[in-house]
């Protein structure tokens, strides 16, 4: 779902989320997984539909790290198979993403190993009310992981100065190695335009812009 910087490469887009309290039911306070999503929908078998009790043993890190903040049911599966169903179909070309359980656990894995909420805070790049300039974050990302991430925000609200970073997106080669993501500016990915947050859509971010990583919204 991604642009890999070996444009002509297959590439997997590993992306994290950041809600905030304004869109979603009961948000955490770290960032969560979004989705595990192939550059190119080639051979997706649509048929192979979303079964829970193919993931049971996942059930609890599921909730944890991938949770379907957006829908108040009891069950909260809705998110996963969204995912499956547009993406895990697709990504189970790949032998070690050959099956619901796969797939799911090994976006989990992948969660674990890039640390997101870690390196950040290593950083001291925290939630805060205060601005921090796009352009440092990136450099910390990059510096830290040695290839480049899309970082996606919200856009300034009416009468506001900043951006509002909402997800970060990393590509893995098919061998699940990190490589550079890349995107022009103001590029908008079709995989994922069903996310809205609002009435806004995340875009690339803007380096010139102030930009919020919100704590808690009141």
């Amino acid at each position: 779902n991604l642009y890999s910087w070996i444009h002509a490469a297959n590439t997997l887009c590993f992306c994290f989320l950041q809600m905030d309290a304004n869109d979603c039911h009961d948000p955490p306070k770290y960032w969560t997984i979004h989705g595990l999503w192939p550059d190119r929908a080639e051979d997706c078998n649509r048929t192979w539909h979303f079964n829970v009790t193919e993931i049971k043993d996942l059930l609890a890190d599921m909730r944890h790290y991938w949770p379907d903040v957006l829908h108040s049911s009891l069950n909260r599966t809705q998110f996963w198979k969204h995912e499956w169903d547009k993406h895990g179909t697709c990504a189970a070309t790949l032998e070690v993403l050959n099956s619901q359980k796969k797939y799911f656990g090994k976006a989990i894995e992948l969660y674990q190993h890039v640390d997101l909420n870690g390196c950040l805070l290593k950083a001291g790049i925290k939630p805060s009310s205060s601005y921090y300039k796009m352009t440092a974050i990136k450099e910390t990302l990059t510096r830290f992981y040695g290839v480049t991430p899309k970082i996606q925000c919200l856009p300034p609200e009416e009468g506001e100065e900043a951006q509002t970073i909402g997800q970060i997106e990393f590509c893995f080669t098919k061998e699940l190695q990190l490589v550079n993501c890349t995107a022009l500016e103001g590029e908008s990915n079709p995989m994922q335009a069903h996310l809205k947050l609002g009435t806004s859509e995340l875009s690339v971010c803007n380096d010139t812009l102030p930009t919020y990583y919100p704590s808690e919204v009141q």
